[in-house]
């Protein structure tokens, strides 16, 4: 069983104007496109909870003259001022 619930909204006049126009383009009622609207939004969004950030690592070693204890030596070493 489809439960409605009825609500009132405040939409921006223009974007009102938009949606009516795409109803009535499709011949389909202004509340299926406003659910499809906002069905589509939340699926979207849903999606994006799953990212998973992959750690890589490099091999390397340590440069002659690299102090990885002193800060402002390292910065300067990596801004070419030694």
């Amino acid at each position: 069983m489809l439960l409605c619930v009825r609500t009132t909204l405040d939409i921006n006049d223009r974007l009102l104007r938009e949606a009516k126009k795409r109803a009535a383009d499709q011949g389909v009622p202004l509340r299926e496109v406003v659910e499809t609207a906002l069905r589509d939004h939340l699926t979207r969004r849903r999606r994006r909870a799953g990212y998973v950030l992959r750690w890589r690592t490099e091999k390397g070693r340590l440069q002659p003259g690299v102090r990885l204890d002193d800060r402002d030596a390292l910065f300067d070493l990596m801004d070419g001022r030694r």
